[in-house]
């Protein structure tokens, strides 16, 4: 006779849960060490240093305009990706994803064969006058490379979950394109947007390879903070990881603000 799994109350099986102790404190662990490394008598002077400041708010300000490029582009992105058929869709979705697994520094590389002196089209933006490599315009851009993927899943899996039949009652009923989707799609596909967002900007305020490939460190102009916390690594191991604690608390306050959009939206 075969004995049925012993099932706990939540409906999985019971030895489930040692191993995803064993992931949760896998994940956690290291950052609790971080918490317990920091020298908390010199917290505030070390996170207050000039170039600290300079580098947090550089990142902050490119991270705000990588996610506008982000929305701007992005949304655009998976409304087709979402709504349209046609030939080659597969493979559009496929490069647009591309970014999510490709080693930051090998996208920051391809922008700069972009968007370099010598790059696709940074050679004619050379003679423009107009310089993009190693300049915070190249933070912004790589920042938004890196970053786009994360608001066209998100928005895509939202666009594809609620269906299209509000959209179609309303088209019947005279409205246009453009107002269908400003009062009927985005609206109900507005925590998947809002959450895609989220996620953009944490994923810029934390760019590290692509930005150094492709825009350099120079202070108060591309060095954002995780380039900063890489440098100070050398030099200063406390402001290393007091500035490390600031990168996790945002990327905390970050993850519960998304979660919290998500939840609502089911």
């Amino acid at each position: 006779m075969v004995r049925p799994v012993r099932r706990s109350r939540a409906g999985l099986p019971g030895w489930a849960f040692a191993p995803a102790a064993l992931g949760a404190v896998f994940v956690v662990l290291p950052l609790v060490a971080v918490v317990a490394e920091v020298d908390w008598a010199a917290f505030p002077s070390l996170v207050t240093s000039e170039a600290s400041l300079a580098a947090l708010r550089l990142s902050l300000v490119t991270a705000a305009c990588s996610t506008a490029v982000c929305l701007l582009l992005g949304v655009p992105l998976a409304l087709v990706l979402a709504r349209c058929s046609f030939p080659g869709l597969r493979v559009l979705r496929s490069l647009v994803l591309v970014p999510l697994v490709l080693p930051p520094v090998v996208g920051g590389i391809a922008l700069l064969y972009t968007f370099g002196r010598q790059g696709l089209l940074g050679s004619s933006l050379e003679v423009l006058g107009l310089r993009v490599a190693f300049s915070t315009a190249a933070v912004v851009i790589a920042q938004s490379f890196v970053a786009m993927p994360f608001l066209v899943l998100s928005l895509e899996g939202a666009l594809r979950g609620g269906g299209t039949r509000y959209e179609r009652v309303a088209a019947t009923l005279g409205a246009s394109p453009t107002a269908v989707l400003g009062r009927v799609t985005l609206p109900l596909v507005m925590p998947g947007l809002v959450s895609g967002a989220v996620l953009s900007f944490a994923r810029s305020l934390g760019e590290f390879g692509a930005t150094l490939t492709f825009a350099g460190s120079l202070q108060g102009v591309t060095r954002t903070l995780p380039l900063e916390v890489y440098l100070q690594r050398e030099t200063d191991a406390r402001a290393a990881v007091a500035l490390s604690l600031v990168l996790v608390v945002v990327a905390v306050v970050v993850i519960v603000v998304a979660r919290g959009r998500r939840t609502e939206g089911l």
